[in-house]
C-alpha cells in the first residue's frame, strides 16, 4: 500500500520518529562530535529532521542543510532502515545527499528558502543552526560538507524495478 501522498505532520518534527530512534540519532551526533553537550546534538536531530520533512514536501524546490544541520542530517542517513522509513512515511519521496565541501559555495538564499520550506510546514527553524559554514561560534561539527550552489537537495522517486 503507497503512504499518503501528503501525510499529516506532528506538531514537534523530533515525533517523526521515536525516542529511541531519537536518542540513538542523537547518539550519532555525539560520538562524531565528542565534546559536544547531548542538548545541542538533539537539537541538531531535531533540525536534520525538519530539512528531510521539507524536502520531502516540496521536490522540485531545491533546499539543503546548514553545515551543523548537515550533521544530524548525516546521523539519520547513517541509520538506513530508519531513514528509509522516514522518507516513505512522509510522502514517499526519498531525500537523497550529494555531498561537497568548499566554505566559498555558501550562498544564502538556499538557506532563507529551506527555512521558509521548514516555517510552511508549522515549524521554526533553530536559527542558531542555520547559519553559513564558517559560522562555528555556536557549535563546531565533524561534518565537511557544503552543497555546491548547484547542488541543493531534490528528493527522487524511489526507483521501481523493471516490468517485465
Amino acid at each position: 500500500m503507497d503512504p499518503p501522498e501528503n501525510p499529516v505532520l506532528p506538531a514537534l518534527a523530533r515525533m517523526l520518529i521515536t525516542d529511541e530512534r531519537f536518542a540513538s540519532c542523537r547518539s550519532t551526533v555525539m560520538d562524531a562530535n565528542p565534546a559536544m553537550a547531548e542538548e545541542m546534538a538533539g537539537r541538531i536531530v531535531d533540525e536534520a529532521l525538519k530539512f528531510v520533512a521539507a524536502c520531502s514536501r516540496n521536490p522540485g524546490l531545491g533546499l539543503a542543510p546548514s553545515r551543523i544541520v548537515d550533521e544530524g542530517w548525516h546521523a539519520l542517513i547513517l541509520h538506513t532502515a530508519m531513514y528509509a522509513e522516514l522518507c516513505d512515511r512522509l510522502g514517499g519521496q526519498f531525500v537523497h545527499h550529494y555531498p561537497g565541501y568548499d566554505p566559498t559555495n555558501y550562498d544564502p538564499p538556499i538557506l532563507d528558502r529551506t527555512r521558509e520550506a521548514i516555517a510552511a510546514l508549522g515549524w521554526d527553524a533553530d536559527p542558531e543552526l542555520w547559519g553559513p559554514p564558517s559560522d562555528e561560534t555556536l557549535v563546531s561539527v565533524a561534518a565537511k560538507c557544503q552543497h555546491a550552489p548547484d547542488c541543493t537537495i531534490r528528493p527522487m522517486p524511489t526507483p521501481q524495478p523493471p516490468v517485465a
